[in-house]
C-alpha cells in the first residue's frame, strides 16, 4: 500500500499572482521628448481594454472531460441516525403532504382545464382568482419536480410516481396552450417584459419548470418530461431569436434565473446545438464582462439573480471548452467566498450585495436579512461545477461549511419547512414558512436541497475514489464490485470510520482519497485496520491510500476539533466563534417569541426593530413586537478563545467565563425557537 498527500488550496495568494500578472498600468508618454530618453523610458504599445464578450457569442461544441464525477444518487444511501438523514426524511414527509392536484391548480386554471375540487396553494403560488395573486406562481411545482426526481434517483417509488403524474398532467396543460408554452400565467406577461413594463421575473419561473422537467428526464427516466422540455425550449428559442442583442440585454435586467444552464444541459443531452445557441441569448454581458477581467462590480446587484448566471457560465465552459466562461465562474466564486461571505458561508443582505468587497461588518448592519437561503443553495451548485474541472479540497471545505451551518440549520425539525434568510443580526431568531401558504423561492430550493443530501459525499475519477464529506452513508460502486460504509457521528464526534464491505477478489490497487479539512491545526492521525499509519497529510489536502482493497478493511481518521475565532474583514472586534467546522451561536433565550414569530406565511426573517420583508402579496403577517435585549460584549482573556470559552460537559456546548454576562454557545445549526447571536464585539 502507498499513501501520499496532495494539496493546492484556493488561497488569496494564488489569485493574487494572477492579478499581479494582469494588473500593471503603463503610463503613455504625452509630451515630445527634447532630449534622449533615459534607458527604458520609452513608449510601449499596450493592448486596449477590450471586453472579453464584446462580440456576439458563437457557440461551438467541445465537451470538456470532467476530472472527477460524483457518484449517482442511486449508488449512495444515507444511514439513519444523522441530522442529514433526518432532514431528508422531514423533507420527504413535507413533499408527501402536498397533493398533486393542488400543485397543478394554477397550471390547469391558466390552460382553461378543470381544476376540480382542489384548493389552490397560497403565498407565492396564489392564483389569479379575484384576490391577490403572485407573479411567481408556478415556480414551486418546478422545484418540486426536481426534488421528486432526486428522491426517485435514490429509489423512492412514491416520489417517482408523483413526479410522473405531474409531468403527465402538465403535458396536458402544454397541449391545451398550443404544444410549446407551459406556465401558470398567461404569455401576455412576456409581452410586458418585451415592452419594458413592470413584471416579476417570468423567465425565472419558466426556468424552474424547465429545470424540473430536465431532472425528471435525467434522474427519473421520464421521456415525456424531455418532450415537454423540448417544447418549452422551442418556445423560448422562438421568443428570443427575433430580438436584437441590445433588446435582449435590456430584457436580462429582469431576473431570469438559470435558464441558460438548463438550455446547455438540454443541448448536451440531445446533441442539439440549437438549445445552446438559445442559452447564449441569456448571457448578461454587463455581469460577465467585468468578471472575465477579474473585476468585482457586484455591489448593488441582486444576489440570487446572478449566482445562477455564474452556474450557467460554468456549464457553458463544460459544453464548449470556452475558457472565458470558466474564468467568469472561477473568479466569481473566489470573490464571493473570500470577500462577500459571512462566517456561515452564506452571502447577501436584503437579497443584494450592498457594499464594496470585504465590507461585511458594514453590510451586516444595514438590515437583518442576511444570507438568503437560495443563495447558499446556488453557491453549493457552483462549487460542484468548479470542483469537476479542478478537484481541490478547498471547494469542499467551503461546501461543508455552508452545508453544515446554513442548510442543515434552516429546515424546521419534524416539519420540513424552510427559512428565507439565516439572519446574523444579534438577537435574531429563525422564522420558517408554512405548509401551504408560503412557497418562497427558498421553499423551493429547500425541497431540492434536502432531497439530494447524498449527492456529493463520494466522487471518483478514472483511478479511484474521493471521500469529501463525513456523513453516515453507504456507497455501492457496482461497476467495480466495491462497497464502502461510512460510520460517523461527525461533527458531534471528531472522527470517521470507513469500512470496505465488498471488493472483488484479485482487484488491482485503487486509491481512496480522504479530504483532510482545512480547519484542522495539524495532520490527523489515520489508522488502517487498527494500525496507525506512519504518514498523514496536511490540512486542506487529500490523504491517498492506495492498495488492493478487500472486504473488512477499515480506515479510521481522527479529526480533532478546536475553538477558533473569525473576525469581520473590516472590523477586527466583530468576531464569530467556531468549533471545528461548526459555527457557534449564543443562546439568548426565547423572550417575546410566539409561534407566529417562528412560523408564518409571509414573514421572511426574525429580528427586532427592522423592516420585515413580507410577501409580494402584501404586508407581513402581524406578529406583535418583540422586546429588545442587550447583546453582551466580551473581553478576551487571550488570543486563544479556549482560554475563556470553556466546555460545559454537554455535547458541543460551551460557556464564556469571566464576562460581565456569560453566554452559552451551541452550534447554530441546532438552535431553534430561541434568540441568538453569532457575531460579538470582542475587545
Amino acid at each position: 500500500m502507498s499513501y501520499h498527500s496532495t494539496s493546492r488550496s484556493l488561497s488569496r495568494r494564488d489569485f493574487g499572482v494572477i492579478l499581479a500578472a494582469t494588473g500593471a498600468v503603463v503610463p503613455a508618454v504625452v509630451a515630445q521628448q527634447t532630449v534622449p530618453p533615459a534607458p527604458g523610458n520609452f513608449r510601449r504599445p499596450i493592448a486596449p481594454d477590450t471586453p472579453a464578450f464584446e462580440a456576439q457569442l458563437e457557440f461551438a461544441r467541445k465537451h470538456v472531460a470532467p476530472k472527477v464525477e460524483p457518484f449517482p444518487m442511486s449508488q449512495v444511501r444515507l444511514l439513519p441516525g444523522s441530522v442529514y438523514h433526518d432532514a431528508q426524511e422531514w423533507n420527504r414527509g413535507y413533499m408527501a403532504r402536498l397533493a398533486a392536484d393542488r400543485l397543478l391548480y394554477t397550471f390547469r386554471f391558466n390552460a382553461g382545464l378543470p381544476v376540480g375540487s382542489a384548493k389552490p396553494l397560497g403565498g407565492w403560488e396564489q392564483p389569479e382568482n379575484g384576490q391577490r395573486s403572485s407573479e411567481l406562481r408556478g415556480h414551486f411545482p418546478g422545484h418540486f419536480l426536481s426534488a421528486a426526481a432526486q428522491l426517485a434517483a435514490g429509489g423512492d417509488a412514491e416520489a417517482k410516481a408523483k413526479g410522473d403524474l405531474l409531468v403527465a398532467e402538465l403535458a396536458k396543460c402544454q397541449d391545451k396552450l398550443g404544444g410549446k408554452y407551459l406556465s401558470a400565467f398567461p404569455p401576455t406577461w412576456f409581452d410586458r417584459l418585451q415592452r419594458g413594463e413592470r413584471v416579476w421575473a417570468p423567465f425565472y419561473t419558466i426556468h424552474k419548470i424547465m429545470a424540473g422537467m430536465f431532472d425528471m428526464y435525467r434522474l427519473a427516466g421520464n421521456q415525456q418530461a424531455l418532450h415537454v422540455l423540448e417544447g418549452m425550449a422551442a418556445w423560448a428559442d422562438e421568443w428570443t431569436a427575433p430580438k436584437s442583442e441590445e433588446h435582449m440585454q435590456q430584457i436580462l435586467t429582469i431576473e431570469f434565473g438559470g435558464i441558460a444552464e438548463t438550455l446547455y444541459n438540454l443541448a448536451a443531452a440531445t446533441n442539439e446545438d440549437r438549445w445552446a445557441r438559445a442559452g447564449d441569448r441569456f448571457q448578461k454581458k454587463s455581469f460577465i464582462n467585468p468578471l472575465a477581467a477579474r473585476r468585482d462590480e457586484l455591489r448593488g446587484l441582486h444576489v440570487n439573480t446572478h449566482i445562477p448566471q455564474a452556474i450557467a457560465a460554468a456549464r457553458r465552459y463544460e459544453v464548449s471548452g470556452d475558457t472565458r466562461f470558466h474564468d467568469v465562474a472561477d473568479y466569481f466564486f473566489y470573490e464571493v467566498t473570500t470577500a462577500r461571505s459571512y462566517v456561515t458561508g452564506g452571502t447577501s443582505n436584503a437579497e443584494a450585495w450592498l457594499t464594496p468587497p470585504g465590507r461585511l461588518a458594514a453590510e451586516c448592519k444595514l438590515s437583518a436579512n442576511t444570507a438568503e437561503c437560495c443563495c447558499a443553495y446556488n453557491m453549493l451548485k457552483l462549487a460542484r461545477h468548479l470542483y469537476v474541472s479542478n478537484p481541490q479540497p478547498a471547494y469542499f471545505d467551503y461546501y461543508e461549511r455552508v452545508l453544515l451551518n446554513h442548510r442543515i440549520g434552516t429546515i424546521r425539525p419534524g416539519k420540513g419547512y424552510s427559512q428565507y434568510y439565516l439572519s446574523l443580526t444579534p438577537g435574531a431568531w429563525k422564522t420558517f414558512g408554512t405548509q401551504d401558504q408560503t412557497f418562497w423561492c427558498c421553499t423551493g430550493s429547500g425541497v431540492e436541497e434536502y432531497s439530494k443530501l447524498n449527492d456529493s459525499i463520494y466522487w471518483h475519477d478514472g483511478d479511484g475514489l474521493y471521500v469529501n464529506l463525513f456523513i453516515p452513508s453507504e456507497l455501492d460502486w457496482a461497476e467495480k464490485g466495491f462497497k464502502l460504509r461510512q460510520d460517523t457521528k461527525y461533527p458531534e464526534a471528531p472522527n470517521t470510520s470507513l469500512t470496505v464491505t465488498a471488493a472483488r477478489a484479485g482487484s488491482m490497487p485503487m486509491p481512496i482519497r480522504l479530504r483532510v479539512p482545512g480547519w484542522l491545526q495539524s495532520a490527523p492521525a489515520v489508522k488502517l485496520n487498527g494500525k496507525v499509519l506512519e504518514a498523514s497529510a496536511a490540512p486542506c489536502s487529500y490523504l491517498t491510500l492506495n492498495r488492493a482493497w478487500k472486504a473488512g478493511d477499515q480506515i479510521e481518521m481522527d479529526l480533532p476539533m478546536h475553538l477558533r475565532a473569525e473576525s469581520m474583514p473590516d472590523d477586527a472586534r466583530m468576531q464569530a466563534f467556531l468549533y471545528g467546522p461548526l459555527v457557534l451561536a449564543g443562546d439568548l433565550g426565547g423572550e417575546g417569541l410566539t409561534v407566529a414569530h417562528i412560523i408564518g406565511p409571509n414573514l421572511r426573517v426574525g429580528a427586532p426593530n427592522t423592516e420585515q420583508y413580507g410577501s409580494p402579496l402584501g404586508p407581513s403577517n402581524t406578529t406583535g413586537p418583540v422586546p429588545e435585549i442587550a447583546i453582551p460584549e466580551f473581553r478576551a482573556a487571550g488570543d486563544d478563545p479556549g482560554s475563556w470559552i470553556k466546555p460545559t460537559g454537554q455535547p458541543m456546548t460551551f460557556r464564556t467565563s469571566g464576562q460581565k454576562k456569560d453566554v452559552t454557545l451551541v452550534p447554530l445549526n441546532g438552535l431553534f425557537d430561541r434568540r441568538y447571536s453569532v457575531y460579538w464585539q470582542v475587545s
